[in-house]
């Protein structure tokens, strides 16, 4: 089953009733890191002269002359799949430890390697090894439970100290947020990197150790559980090997730099999985809200990538900043369809 089946826009739901001019600002961040590629060039030329805000009807008409839908499939040949949320984090933190701010964000250690195998195997362009070197032999790198127990003998580097190790936890989940200092000042962090273990979802182990209903274990119930047990806080989170190693970013007023290496877009950035929707390609998105059957049907930019995010149709919804987009994030987990819109002379991947 090709994973990628040519559509007509009729297919895509609601597709004339949607106000893609909230998503012009997006698809032209994009373009600031596709508009050298031979794929992308001329489109991305044509929405530069098109200008900043063209209007619904002009954009929707640039889109339908310069696009082609494809609708994505799962390898089974199903349409629907996982639509979960993520958003940008405010925790509160410290340059300096503390008792009140024990908790170290790390930075890249300096003894992680990493092997990129599209170097030497172009089939294998998204696979990548994280480990380190034991005499001759490389070795999978520490994983989360192990860099905790090395405490002060940690290879990373400490950036930042946090408060909540849970809020903690749930920063290194969305990849990027802020971190609140004590003068009320505000460093942001990004993703810089993670040790090469998979994701391994604590609400899913909550679920099935009995401590939760699968109606209670999103981040919110998480949260509470992890308080009310925090005897029991270090076994939760080391169910998940995977740990994300942040860098210190610029301030500024806009999203988050997601994977494409562009701000993110409250409502309009998706992260995908990039074997199968190429980063910065537009794709509509038809789901429906959280915890609803509401219908939730618009043009989406993949500008992102995640570490739980993976398959063919699987998308994580950017909400934005702070605790109301952490609610509706927390919130989310509704199944959806996708179609990548690909320039039309290009043809599929």
């Amino acid at each position: 089953m090709e994973a990628l089946q040519r559509a007509s826009w009729n297919e895509l739901p609601d597709w004339r009733s949607d106000d893609v001019a909230q998503a012009w600002p997006a698809l032209r961040q994009s373009c600031k890191a596709l508009g050298k590629q031979p794929r992308w060039q001329r489109m991305c030329d044509d929405a530069q002269r098109l200008g900043d805000t063209p209007g619904t009807t002009a954009i929707r008409q640039f889109i339908e002359t310069r696009f082609t839908p494809w609708a994505v499939r799962n390898p089974d040949g199903t349409a629907e799949g996982l639509i979960t949320g993520y958003y940008e984090p405010i925790i509160k933190g410290s340059r300096s430890r503390s008792e009140r701010y024990p908790w170290p964000i790390h930075g890249v250690p300096g003894d992680m390697l990493t092997i990129e195998f599209g170097d030497l195997y172009p089939d294998m362009r998204n696979l990548r090894l994280r480990g380190r070197l034991v005499g001759n032999k490389v070795v999978p790198y520490w994983t989360r439970a192990e860099l905790d127990g090395m405490q002060d003998r940690s290879p990373a580097p400490t950036l930042l100290w946090a408060a909540d190790p849970i809020d903690l936890f749930f920063l290194q989940v969305q990849g990027s947020g802020r971190v609140e200092l004590p003068d009320g000042s505000q460093v942001r962090v990004g993703y810089a990197d993670q040790n090469g273990h998979p994701y391994q979802s604590i609400g899913r182990w909550l679920v099935n150790q009995g401590e939760l209903p699968l109606e209670k274990a999103s981040m919110d119930g998480i949260k509470n559980w992890a308080r009310s047990n925090p005897h029991r806080l270090a076994e939760l989170l080391h169910t998940n090997p995977s740990y994300v190693f942040f860098r210190e970013m610029p301030s500024s007023t806009g999203g988050p730099t997601g994977a494409l290496g562009v701000p993110l877009t409250a409502g309009r950035s998706l992260a995908v999985d990039p074997r199968t929707i190429p980063l910065g390609a537009p794709v509509f998105l038809a789901t429906t809200a959280p915890n609803s059957d509401r219908p939730l049907r618009r043009l989406m930019l993949a500008q992102d990538t995640g570490g739980a995010i993976k398959g063919a149709v699987r998308a994580d919804f950017f909400w934005g900043l702070g605790a109301d987009a952490g609610v509706q994030a927390g919130r989310m987990r509704q199944q959806g369809q996708l179609w990548v819109l690909l320039p039309s002379e290009s043809g599929a991947l």
